[in-house]
């Protein structure tokens, strides 16, 4: 176990390094403002979705990411059903991941502060907005008596809207020699 902890411990160092100078450095550093996404989150998220101002809306980059409801019609009815699962399954592993946090009341704590010190206010205040959304959400979910896992899909959906609200406000650098 500690060699395993200790093999972790080194690859996020190397991660860590290879953070600086990244193209993508400033999506990933405003990601880890959000709680449940810290170095290896932000990155596999910035690395998988790229450049979020692509997407005009959210429920595109959602779509992308395989987390809309599937939906079955035929004339004037509507079926909607389980997520669609046609897309990125590593930004939704993440998101589902990420998740699980916001069973938690919101609060910053000193972990989360030191991540996101390098963050705008702006990154700041929509991953405030998250935590006290999401929370709102879990709970109201879970009070329905719906499943644990259906609830963390349903909070992993919204995560994602937020990630698409933090990726426009961040500027991208370009990478040298573009």
């Amino acid at each position: 176990i500690r060699a395993a902890d200790e093999r972790i411990a080194a690859l996020e160092r190397e991660m860590l390094a290879s953070l600086e100078g990244w193209s993508l450095e400033p999506l990933a550093g405003a990601l880890m403002s959000l709680r449940g996404v810290a170095l290896v989150g932000g990155m596999t998220l910035a690395a998988e979705l790229g450049d979020v101002s692509r997407f005009p809306q959210a429920p595109e980059l959602m779509s992308f990411c395989g987390l809309t409801p599937g939906q079955h019609s035929s004339g004037k009815s509507m079926h909607t059903g389980p997520i669609t699962k046609r897309g990125n399954a590593h930004v939704r592993r993440v998101l589902v991941e990420a998740a699980h946090s916001y069973r938690h009341g919101p609060r910053v704590s000193v972990e989360l502060k030191k991540r996101s010190a390098r963050t705008s206010e702006s990154v700041r205040r929509i991953a405030w907005k998250a935590q006290q959304r999401l929370h709102g959400k879990y709970r109201r979910l879970i009070s329905r008596g719906l499943p644990t896992q259906k609830v963390m899909v349903a909070l992993a959906r919204e995560l994602l809207g937020f990630v698409w609200s933090i990726g426009r406000e961040v500027e991208l650098v370009a990478p040298p020699g573009a």
